[in-house]
């Protein structure tokens, strides 16, 4: 059953945003409405899938203290238009903090998606000084940042 259920999700990922690589498009302007780009992050919870490549937009609901145990990072959590929220863990000793960040804003994001019991986190939002990961990011009032 748990078989045929992660083959439906990889199927509907396809039609919906396209599975290219372990990318899943999560952008408004690429999918055909920003509900089907939730479901297919709603289906990665559901499903308890990590480590995938996801592009999305979400309102911030609450900013976070930063953690600065090990590499810094900016913390708030997003709710998408399905209900679904997301804790968002940006490395701001890679990447520029964004600001000014409220209660209320719109922000896109380029990450990579980790399965955890309070909906997931989306994390590698900036670029890889190594050059092995996917170059992530974060849109917020014209300005990106990775």
């Amino acid at each position: 059953m748990k078989k045929l259920t992660l083959t439906l999700v990889v199927l509907l990922a396809g039609i919906f945003g396209g599975i290219e690589s372990g990318y899943i498009s999560l952008n408004p302007a690429e999918s055909s409405s920003s509900r089907n780009s939730d479901q297919i992050l709603v289906s990665a919870y559901d499903n308890q899938q990590s480590n995938i490549q996801v592009q999305g937009v979400g309102n911030v609901i609450r900013v976070l203290p930063e953690d600065n145990d090990g590499s810094r990072h900016q913390k708030f959590i997003i709710q998408l238009d399905s209900g679904h929220t997301l804790l968002v863990a940006h490395n701001i000793d890679l990447a520029e903090r964004v600001e000014p960040l409220e209660t209320g804003d719109l922000i896109e994001f380029n990450g990579e998606y980790e399965w955890n019991s309070k909906g997931g986190v989306i994390h590698w939002t900036h670029h890889d000084p190594q050059g092995s990961h996917v170059t992530g990011w974060l849109k917020h009032n014209g300005q990106t940042y990775k």
